[in-house]
This record gives structure tokens, C-alpha cells and sequence, in this order.
């Protein structure tokens, strides 16, 4: 039977854009929904083998602007209670630590930018040790308290939750290597511009940046999810 796996996009320039090939490459059959979607909000989010949920601007406690924000945690919580495959990128990562019970908060800085994550030891023997030194993108505000019983893969200079899983099911990863190849990187620096800035940073030389190592993040990006999905029960 083929199976199947949904993205979520909460934005149309936040997809999935290079975890896409070695998601096909492992067999699924790839659908796609946008939150805006009039069918999104009675949508069954236990019942792809695979959910993959992507960025966004908005944050987790700006539910009254964004209704949608407590239907899908809601779902969401039903599918990480019964331990379903399941994939969280950026502001996808954060649904995946307050469906958990843990707090999601505005940071003290923007982390945007283009450098490593540290592994922590006992990760580098699984999927994040194709990231280990790699220089892969960062673009958020938001952080997190970690979650109970989960284990701290990853974690940056700037912020120590970077990258947590709970059993060989269950992975959010605060950062952006699927990033580095897709055209919809110019819609990130057009749409906000300031977050540059406020991170320290400026649009030349953050576009050079992604010239230069977009590639190497995405292969490594790739791995990583490659092995992940090896690994699902």
C-alpha cells in the first residue's frame, strides 16, 4: 500500500522545498494543505503516515488573530498521544512543544542567519549527525520550554532548544535545513526585511550566505530526514 504524507503549510512560502525529495524517495505519496484551506479545519490529522507541518510568521499565543492555531494544536495532541509519524519545522516545531504542554514565548533576539547547530553527543550517532558542523539556516523569534519526556537533540548559540524528538516518531526541528535551493527565499527577505536587521544582519549579505551554503545545508538537510524516516515505526 503506498503511503501517504500531508504537509501543512501555514504560509504559501513556507513548504517543504528540500525535505521533499527524500520524502518521495521513501515511498510516500505527497499531499498538501494550506491552513487557509475551507476543508482544513475538519481535516483528520491522524490519518496520514506522515504529517509535516512547516514555518510561519505568527506565533502560538496570537490564537485570537488566528483561529485556526487552537483546532490544529487540538489534532495535532491527538496524533502525538497515539505517536504518529510526525515531522515539525520552525513554527511547526513549536506547535509540536505546546501540543506537549510546554510554554512557547517571544525570544530576547531574532536568530536569523546561516550557522551550525551543536549536536549533543548522544544525538550524533542518529539522523542529526549529517548537520553536525553544517552551517544550515535559522529564521525565527519564538522559542520554547522543552517538553517532558523528550530528548534535546541540537541547540545553537543563541537558543538552546534547537532540536528535540520523543521516540523514533516524533521530531521538530526549530531550524531550516530543507532551506537553501528554493526560490522562496527572496519572499522571506521581501516579507520581512526588519528581521534581518533586528538579528544583526543585512540582505546582501545574508543572500551570499545562502549562495554560498545553501547547497551544503540542503544535502545535509536531506540526510538527516533520509535516516529519520528509515527509522519510523
Amino acid at each position: 500500500m503506498t503511503k501517504t504524507a500531508l504537509i501543512i503549510r501555514h504560509v504559501p512560502y513556507e513548504g517543504v522545498a528540500g525535505y521533499r525529495m527524500p520524502i518521495e524517495a521513501a515511498g510516500y505519496d505527497v499531499d498538501r494543505i494550506d491552513v487557509t484551506d475551507p476543508a482544513f479545519s475538519s481535516l483528520d490529522l491522524c490519518a496520514p503516515d506522515l504529517l509535516i507541518m512547516m514555518g510561519g510568521p505568527m506565533g502560538i499565543y496570537e490564537q485570537d488573530e488566528h483561529p485556526w492555531i487552537t483546532c490544529q494544536m487540538r489534532r495535532l495532541a491527538r496524533r502525538l498521544e497515539a505517536e504518529r509519524p510526525t515531522l515539525g519545522v520552525c513554527f511547526g516545531a513549536q506547535m509540536m512543544a505546546a501540543a506537549m504542554g510546554a510554554e512557547v514565548y517571544a525570544g530576547p533576539h531574532k536568530e536569523v542567519g546561516f550557522h551550525s547547530v551543536s549536536v549533543h553527543d548522544h544525538a550524533l550517532e542518529g539522523p542529526l549527525r549529517h548537520i553536525a558542523g553544517v552551517p544550515v539556516l535559522h529564521w525565527h523569534g519564538d522559542t520554547f520550554t522543552l517538553p517532558a519526556n523528550v530528548e534535546l537533540l541540537a541547540s545553537s548559540h543563541l537558543y538552546a532548544h534547537q532540536a528535540f524528538r520523543r521516540g523514533s516518531n516524533i521530531l521538530a526541528l526549530q531550524f531550516h535545513a530543507e532551506m537553501g535551493l528554493d526560490p522562496r527565499f527572496d519572499a522571506w527577505i521581501e516579507q520581512w526585511p526588519e528581521s534581518v536587521v533586528e538579528a544583526g544582519g543585512d540582505e546582501a549579505s545574508l543572500r551570499a550566505a545562502h549562495d554560498s551554503l545553501g547547497p551544503g545545508a540542503v544535502a545535509a538537510g536531506q540526510a538527516m530526514i533520509a535516516e529519520w524516516l528509515t527509522g519510523l515505526r
